[in-house]
C-alpha cells in the first residue's frame, strides 16, 4: 500500500503544523502525519470530570514570532491575560510590567538582607538584558514579513531594527555561558543563587535565564486552553488544501527512494520531506542507500553526533482537582504562579546527590530514594498553573484545577522503572507534592483534592515521542549537534541530505514553542524556494 505527495511532514507539533500550513497555502501537496490520535505535541489541552488541563506548556509567549504568524495564516483567537505571580515560603510578588522587577528584588532582600549589594547585582544584569529582549522580541520577526517588497518597512522599520539586533546578538554571545557559574561570580550566598537559579534547566544559557522577567510580561493564554492554536492550525492546513493523517507513526525513512513507511507498512513517497519530530528517531531509522556518497557520509558523521546528544531536564507534573472556589487561589497569585516553599534552596540536592544515587544505584534502598525525594520535594520550585484563574471556564462552579510542574531528571525515573516500582513512585511523588504545598501555602490541599493524577518524564517520551522526556530539546550541559547561533538559525533547518528538512525543538537550540514554529515557517519556506526552482 502507497501514496505519493509531493511533500511529507512527520511530526504533527507546531512545528509540524506551521511547516504544513505554510506549504499548504503555498499550493504544495502536502500531508502531515503525526504518530499520536491528536496534533499538537507538547502544545494539547485536555479535559477530565469537567476540569481543563494543560498537557504540555500552560501558556504562550509571543516572542515577537506567533501573533505575527496568525496574522500571515489569518488565524484569530480570542486571548486573555496570563500574569504571573513569583513567591518564596510567605512572601509572594505579582508581575504587573517591566517595573515588577523591583518588586521581585525587594522580596529577595527580604529573604537574604545580609545580600543585598548581590541582589542589586543580579536587578542590574536583568535590566539590561530586558533591554535587549526589547530588541530581540519588539518587533515582529523578518521572517513573518514580507519586508522585501515594502520599501518603506524596510528603511524605516527593518533596517534601523537590523543594526541593533546585530549589537543585542554581540551582547548574547557574551552571556552564552551557563546561568550557573555566571551567579556565582555575582552572589556569594548559595540558597539565593539558587532561588535563582532552580527553576531554570540545567545550564540554561545565562541570556536566556535572565530575561525571565521580560517573557512573564509576554505570556497570553488562548481562551479555551492553549490548545486552540493546535485547532486553528489544524483548520489552516485542511483550509489551504493539505492533509493530516494521525495515528501513522513513521518506523523508516528511505532517503535514496524518497519514501517512508508507518508502524501498519503504509508507504508514503515524497518529494520533499519535512521531519518535525524527534531528531534522533531521523537519524536511526533513516536508509541513505542510493544517496549520493557525499551527503550519506556527511549524514553518517551527524548521525554520530546526534545520538551521542541528551534531552534537557524534564518535567513532573501533578493535576490536582480541588473543591475550593477560583477565588480562594485568586487571594493568593494569579493563574501562573512560580513558588518556592522553602529559602534553603536546592544546594547539590539535584546535582551532587543525584550524581550520587544513579551511580550506584544497585546499592540505595527504595527507603534511601525516598529519603531523596523528601529533600528534593521541600526545596524544589515549583510551576503552578491555575486554569480558571484565566479562563473561568476552564473548572466547574466553586471548584478549580491544578497543574503543578517540576524539572525532573529523566534518569531516575528511568531507573525507578527498571526497579519495577514506577507507579508506586509516582503516587508518592504525587502525595509528597501536595504535602509540601499544603504545608506552605495552599493549606486546602489536606483535604480538599477531589482527584489527583501525575505525568512524568516517561509519559512525555511515550506521548510526545520526545528523547529523555526533553521538553526544550537539548540538554545545555552536554555538546550541542545542532545550531545554537541566531545568525545561522536559518541553517538549522538543513539535513545533509537535499530533500529532507528539519524543524522543532530538536532542530535549534536552545528552543521554545516560538522557535518551533519559526523553524517550521523556514524549512517550509525552503520546500517552496526548492520546488520553485525545480518547477514543482
Amino acid at each position: 500500500m502507497s501514496e505519493k505527495h509531493g511533500v511529507i511532514v512527520v511530526g504533527g507539533g507546531m512545528a509540524g503544523l506551521v511547516a504544513a500550513a505554510y506549504l499548504a497555502r503555498a499550493g504544495a501537496d502536502v500531508l502531515l502525519l503525526e504518530k499520536n490520535e491528536r496534533c499538537g505535541g507538547l502544545v494539547n489541552t485536555f479535559t477530565r470530570d469537567g476540569f481543563r488541563f494543560e498537557g504540555g506548556v500552560r501558556a504562550l509567549v509571543s516572542a515577537g514570532i506567533i501573533f505575527p504568524m496568525m496574522q500571515e495564516l489569518g488565524i484569530t483567537l480570542d486571548t486573555l491575560p496570563n500574569r504571573v505571580s513569583v513567591g518564596v515560603e510567605d512572601r509572594i510578588m505579582h508581575v504587573t510590567s517591566p517595573e515588577s522587577l523591583q518588586d521581585y528584588l525587594a522580596l529577595l532582600k527580604g529573604l537574604y538582607p545580609e545580600s543585598t549589594a548581590e541582589i542589586e547585582r543580579v536587578g542590574a544584569v536583568v535590566r539590561r538584558v530586558m533591554r535587549e529582549m526589547r530588541v530581540l522580541y519588539g518587533m515582529s520577526n523578518p521572517a513573518f514579513n514580507d519586508f522585501r517588497s515594502d520599501k518603506r518597512y524596510f528603511f524605516g522599520t527593518f533596517l534601523p531594527w537590523f543594526f541593533r539586533f546585530l549589537l543585542t546578538l554581540v551582547n548574547i554571545a557574551a552571556m552564552r555561558g551557563p546561568v550557573e557559574p555566571y551567579l556565582d561570580r555575582i552572589v556569594k550566598q548559595r540558597a539565593l543563587r539558587d532561588i535563582i537559579s532552580q527553576h531554570f534547566f540545567r545550564g540554561t544559557p545565562t541570556f536566556f535565564a535572565m530575561s525571565y522577567f521580560y517573557l512573564y510580561n509576554d505570556y497570553f493564554y488562548p481562551k479555551g486552553g492553549v490548545g486552540k492554536l493546535v485547532e486553528a492550525l489544524e483548520q489552516k492546513i485542511h483550509e489551504f488544501g493539505g492533509k493530516i493523517k494521525t495515528g501513522a507513526e513513521i518506523t523508516a525513512v528511505h532517503a535514496g527512494e524518497k519514501w517512508v513507511s508507518d508502524r501498519d507498512g503504509r508507504r508514503y513517497e515524497y518529494g520533499e520531506l519535512v521531519w518535525a519530530a524527534d531528531l534522533k528517531t531521523l537519524y536511526r531509522i533513516t536508509q541513505t542507500a542510493g544517496c549520493a556518497p557525499a551527503a550519506a557520509s556527511a549524514f553518517a558523521a551527524q548521525k554520530q553526533r546526534v545520538l551521542a546528544g541528551r534531552g534537557a531536564d524534564s518535567v513532573f507534573t501533578v493535576y490536582a482537582a480541588v473543591a475550593e472556589p477560583p477565588e480562594t487561589f485568586a487571594a493568593i497569585s494569579h493563574g501562573h504562579f512560580f513558588y518556592t516553599p522553602s529559602r534553603l534552596g536546592l544546594g547539590e540536592i539535584h546535582r551532587a546527590e543525584l550524581r550520587a544515587l544513579l551511580q550506584d544505584w544497585a546499592s540505595h534502598s527504595r527507603a534511601e530514594v525516598l529519603a531523596w525525594l523528601d529533600r528534593f520535594c521541600e526545596r524544589n520550585t515549583y510551576e503552578i498553573a491555575i486554569p480558571a484563574l484565566k479562563d473561568p471556564e476552564a473548572a466547574p462552579p466553586g471548584q478549580t484545577g491544578l497543574i503543578i510542574s517540576t524539572l525532573f531528571d529523566y534518569a531516575l525515573v528511568k531507573k525507578v522503572q527498571e526497579s519495577g516500582w514506577y507507579e508506586d513512585f509516582k503516587a508518592e511523588m504525587e502525595r509528597r507534592i501536595l504535602n509540601v504545598l499544603a504545608a506552605s501555602i495552599y493549606p486546602m490541599l489536606r483535604d480538599k483534592v477531589r482527584f489527583v493524577f501525575s505525568t512524568s518524564p516517561l509519559t512525555i517520551e511515550a506521548v510526545a515521542g520526545s528523547s529523555e522526556g526533553a521538553i526544550v530539546g537539548w540538554s545545555f550541559e552536554e555538546p550541542i549537534p545542532v545550531t545554537a547561533q541566531m545568525l545561522k538559525i536559518n541553517d538549522a533547518i538543513k539535513t545533509p541530505l537535499p530533500h529532507i528538512a528539519q524543524a522543532g525543538q530538536w532542530a535549534y537550540s536552545p528552543t521554545g514553542v516560538p522557535t518551533a514554529i519559526l523553524t517550521g515557517k523556514l524549512a517550509a519556506d525552503r520546500v517552496i524556494a526548492q520546488r520553485r526552482r525545480g518547477g514543482g
